[in-house]
Parts: structure tokens; sequence; C-alpha cells
């Protein structure tokens, strides 16, 4: 069948629907020289492997820029992708493990999502069968979810970054695989996360938005997948969803009077303009509470292909974390001069 614009709902530029991800990632390793795009394993990794651990994440496509935004200096060796809003298959993590092992060792850092878990794991059993040492953490910092003994639990949002960032410094002053892991969970420890949906996003082969929310609406704690949030509510002005953002977030941890780093996030629809208005009234509410916000990160870090809203995520700082945190980084999508 030969696709036409008129065959669907939707209104994106691309070509096949059926190879978005391909194509993306053919366009990431035309605009950045320093990674590859290796079509067996449908990774984006390092030109140049370095003499140290190897850090690998991934998950579904449409989060864009994560996961292969993040591939560089600083942060990640390897980004698995899979289909849209689809976990990567076991050999295709195996092939971005094998990519990023320079005889360190790796770790995996996944999302807290079930299939997510399930193919990670799996290749990291089948990369131990290779000789290769691996080891993993696992990401949970969207506190919309409850913690259950009977579900996945908590899912892995945009403090995912947050990990990315700190863990890959770690990396780079050639510190031990354990060392590394241990950066990574406490940093998980110290993270969370919330968000706000105000519309639907369409996956390109299927061509129609899967749910609606009205135009005078917005959904609280809805999923970067579309999950269902919370509740479902009228708008509100932007001081108000950042009261409850916070509220969130402070009633799930006690973050005393710490300094602390903020990501203002968009999930792919949402201006800049509105982000920055959303960070200031963060801002005013977090130092109202006694926090010492000391770094932000404003702008689209993990996306849901085009949802509009946007969501808040903090990381409780120490000495260790902040100086990790400063450490230079130097990747398609995240840049730290230090």
């Amino acid at each position: 069948m030969v696709y036409t614009r008129e065959t669907t709902e939707m209104k994106k530029i691309i070509n096949n629907p059926n190879a978005v991800v391909e194509e993306m990632l053919q366009g990431i390793e035309i605009a950045n020289p320093d990674v590859l795009y290796d079509r067996e394993g449908v990774v984006i990794a390092r030109k140049e492997k370095s003499d140290k651990v190897g850090l690998v994440s991934g998950g579904g496509s449409g989060h864009e820029p994560a996961h292969a935004g993040y591939v560089g200096y600083g942060m990640l060796d390897a980004a698995v992708s899979g289909n849209v809003f689809a976990s990567p298959s076991p050999d295709r993590v195996l092939r971005g493990i094998q990519l990023a092992d320079s005889g360190h060792g790796v770790l995996l850092i996944i999302k807290n999502y079930a299939g997510d878990i399930m193919n990670f794991e799996l290749a990291e059993e089948l990369a131990g069968m290779e000789g290769i040492e691996v080891d993993h953490v696992v990401v949970r910092d969207d506190v919309a979810v409850a913690e259950s003994d009977e579900s996945t639990g908590r899912r892995g949002i945009a403090g995912t970054v947050f990990v990315h960032k700190l863990a890959g410094a770690k990396a780079e002053t050639g510190a031990s695989l354990a060392e590394i892991k241990r950066v990574a969970e406490k940093t998980i420890e110290n993270v969370r996360s919330f968000g706000v949906s105000l519309s639907a996003c369409t996956i390109p082969a299927v061509g129609a938005c899967g749910f609606t929310i009205e135009e005078d609406c917005m959904e609280v704690g809805m999923g970067i997948h579309g999950e269902a949030g919370i509740e479902k509510t009228k708008l509100k002005p932007s001081k108000e969803i950042a009261d409850i953002m916070v509220n969130r977030i402070l009633a799930d941890k006690d973050y005393g009077h710490s300094e602390v780093a903020v990501m203002i996030n968009g999930l792919g629809a949402t201006p800049l303009m509105e982000l920055y208005i959303l960070a200031s009234d963060v801002h005013t509410r977090l130092c109202a509470e006694g926090l010492k916000p000391v770094k932000y990160y404003v702008g689209n870090y993990m996306t849901a292909i085009e949802m509009a809203g946007a969501s808040y995520s903090i990381l409780q700082l120490d000495e260790e974390l902040k100086r990790l945190l400063e450490y230079p980084s130097n990747t398609p999508a995240f840049k730290e001069i230090g």
C-alpha cells in the first residue's frame, strides 16, 4: 500500500508511519558526528568507545530526546530504541551492551515498566553468557503511582535523565561498576517526579489518538504513554498546577531545607514560554517551603510524542551529587559546560 496523508487523521512530518524510528535514528546520526546508528540493534552509540564502565539505557521510542539524545561524553554510551511506546527486544538491548562494553562492565539504567525490565534483564543474562559483566538499576520516580507488591509500581519518567547525568559523570571519573551503581541508586532514591497532561498524542502507526482530554480539562498524573492519571479536572492556571505538583512530591518525600535540582520537562507540544512560566511558579513555591533550588533544567527532556503538558522533577542534592551534576557532559540533547 502506498502511504498518503489522506489515509490518516494525523498531521505529522513523516514518510512511512511504520519507519519513523529508523528514519529518526538516521537523522540523529547525520546531525551528530560523535554518535553512530547501529542498524542491527536499532541502537545509537558513541562512535568511539571510552576506556571505562559503559552505560546503556533505552525503551520505546516517542520520548525524544530520551534516550538517544543522551549518548555522549558524561552520560550514556548506548541507547536502545524499541518501536513507538514499545520496549526494545532483548536482542536489541544485548547489541547495545556489546557496543557499550570496553572490558570494564556495563550498567543498565531501566525505567520501571514491565516490558523494559523483562527484556533488559534477559539481555543482561545473555551478555553474562558472553563474559560481559553487567548490572542494572530501575528508575521509579513518578509519585502519581503508588508503590505496590501487586503491580510494577511507580513508573520511570523524566527523573531518569538525572540518573543518566550523575551515573554518567561518575563513569567518566573511572569509577568501578559497583561505585557507579551506588551513585545511580542514590540518585533514584532522591528524585521524584509528577506530571500533568493537557492533550493526547498520536502513535504514527495507529494514525489517531487513543484517548481524548477535553479542551477545557487536564489530566493530573497521566503517564508518558497515556496511562490513566489520578484525576481529570478543569484546566487550572500555572500557579495552581505548580501547587499540585509540589504538594504531591513533598507529600511523598521530606526534602527539608536542602539544596535541590529541578527539571521542568515538556511533554512534546508545550511551548517554552509556558514551561518557563511554570518554572517561575514552581520556584516561588519551593522557596516558600524552605528548599534551595540551585540548578534548573527547562525544556523537552522526556516527551510523549506531541502530548501537551509538563512534568516536574526534583532531585535532593548532597555534595557528591551536586559535584556530579556540575560535571561536564556533551551529548546531542544535554550539554553541561562544567
